[in-house]
């Protein structure tokens, strides 16, 4: 799991600061069609899991007032 978790990691941190901004909604369809034929596990699982990890640990933030809700790295 944890291999799983860093690919998702590295994904997710890569793809925001590449973005500067992104709304989950891309990141998660980015992933799924970047890593659907390579990666062995539920890729919307992952993203969602890793996210909240992210966001718990003040790595990535949501932005305030958007719906759908928008990520970017935290300042």
């Amino acid at each position: 799991m944890k291999r799983r978790f860093d690919l998702i990691k590295e994904f997710i941190i890569n793809t925001i600061e590449t973005n500067d901004e992104i709304s989950y909604e891309k990141l998660n369809n980015l992933a799924v069609d970047q890593l659907k034929n390579t990666f062995d596990g539920k890729v919307t699982w992952y993203i969602v899991l890793v996210k909240l990890d992210l966001e718990a640990g003040n790595i990535l933030e949501r932005i305030p007032k958007t719906n759908p809700h928008w990520l970017r790295m935290k300042k």
